[in-house]
This record gives C-alpha cells, structure tokens and sequence, in this order.
C-alpha cells in the first residue's frame, strides 16, 4: 500500500539540476511542498517556477550545505514558511577521481565536506522537525533519504576518497535508523550507480576521460529513475522501511 504525499513538507538539497531537481519535481507531484535547497538560487527560480506551473508548491532556499549556519537557516526558513518538515533528501553531492598518489589534497577536502559534512549539517538540523512531523502527521512517519552511490557499496581505483564519503553515509545512514526507530523516522539510502547527469562534468579532463571510456556503450541512467527510487521509499505504509536501494544501469558491471 502507498501513501499520499499531501499535506507533507520535503527539503531537497542539491535540487537546481540532476538527481535532486528530479526528485524535487517528482515529491512535488506527489502532492509534498517542496524546499529547494542549492547554492544557484537562479536556476532554483527556474525549477519552482516549473513546479508551481504544474500545480504543485515550492520555495527557494538558496544555502551551501558545507556552512552549518546557511543549513540551520534554511531548515528555520522552511518551518516559518510551512510549519512542519517531513522529508528530508540528502542529495547534494561531490564527486573528484583521481589516483592518490597524485591527488590534491583540496580535492579530499571538498569531497569531506561536500558528502559527508553537508549530510551532517542538514540531517542535524532536520531531525527535531521531523521527529515532530511524525508524531503528529496522518500518515505516522517522517523520512531521511540520502543519495549515496554504487561506489558505496564497491570501491575502485581512482575513487579511493570518494567512496570513503559514500561508505561513511551509509554507515551514518545505518546507524541513525536505529537510533530514530522509536521516533517514527525511517532513515534510507539510494545508491545510484552511472546517471546521466552533470556531476560529472567539473572533473579534469583525464579522469572525465577515463570514466567516459569506462561508461562507452553505457545506457546510462536518468535522474528520474533515482528520483523513482526516493519517491517509493518515502510513500511506503507506516509499517514498512525501505532502508536500501541500488539502482545500476542495466549494463553496469560495479
């Protein structure tokens, strides 16, 4: 049995392009407000737009998840606008390839802070709200889905520290589901595996090229296949959490 999004509040970092403006719209679809959370504020304006002229509610909370200040304003922003905070989306993600020997170590950093901090700050910053979003919503449950990856759950040359980010979300994803058990929150993880986004376009040319050769003849994935995956988790009946999805395309070997 499925459940209606109506009535709920969902915040969605990383939401101006990709993965989370598709799960942005898809959430919003489904009948959840939506908080749209990234640093460009004009393409966040583009997709509430877009989203308001399907009938659905948005804001635009325009912050950078590595500064736990900006994070804990827009969680305050989100509840003066709407009153409740029931889906949170850890979406927002970093991704630098490279052999360790030859990394920068800014790189590491921005990975750290990206995937790992900025899960912290809004997780941090989301849970009072939504332990009390599920205490008193209709549909007995608030949730926080986290977009991990593939590289998750397989670790491979080049991505060393990347995928030490995505292992440790799903630790802390794991141990925090235990946790918040007895407050009503179901806490879950998406991994993707290759999408077809832009994540992958802010890399050097050497390590684009090598997973453009790695991926060569790969029907990659959408972003909206990834947003189908939060979208299933987050309507399942009170009774059932789904704490784990892998979504590979369907040639995908790791």
């Amino acid at each position: 049995m499925t459940g209606s999004l109506t009535g709920t509040v969902a915040l969605v970092t990383g939401a101006s392009s990709g993965i989370g403006e598709a799960t942005a719209r898809v959430l919003a679809a489904g009948g959840a407000k939506v908080a749209l959370l990234a640093r460009r504020a004009d393409r966040l304006g583009a997709v509430k737009s877009e989203i308001e002229s399907a009938g659905g509610a948005a804001v635009v909370v325009a912050a950078d998840v590595t500064n736990s200040e900006q994070v804990q304003r827009t969680v305050d922003t989100v509840i003066a606008e709407w009153g409740r905070l029931d889906i949170l989306v850890n979406n927002a993600g970093l991704m630098r390839m490279g052999q360790a020997l030859e990394a920068p170590l800014n790189d590491w950093d921005d990975l750290v802070s990206v995937n790992i901090q900025g899960v912290l700050y809004t997780t941090h910053a989301a849970l009072p709200h939504l332990a009390a979003a599920a205490a008193d919503a209709p549909r007995g449950v608030a949730d926080v889905v986290t977009i991990s990856s593939t590289a998750g759950w397989v670790a491979r040359p080049g991505t060393a520290v990347y995928s030490l980010t995505k292992f440790g979300v799903n630790a802390f994803s794991e141990g925090l589901r235990q946790e918040v058990l007895d407050k009503r929150i179901r806490v879950g993880v998406v991994g993707p595996g290759t999408v077809d986004t832009e994540i992958g376009d802010h890399l050097p040319q050497e390590a684009k090229a090598a997973m453009d050769e790695r991926t060569a003849g790969m029907t990659k994935l959408r972003s909206e296949d990834i947003a189908d995956a939060v979208h299933y988790m987050v309507t399942r009946d009170r009774r059932v959490a789904v704490n784990q999805i892998l979504v590979r395309a369907a040639e995908q070997t790791w």
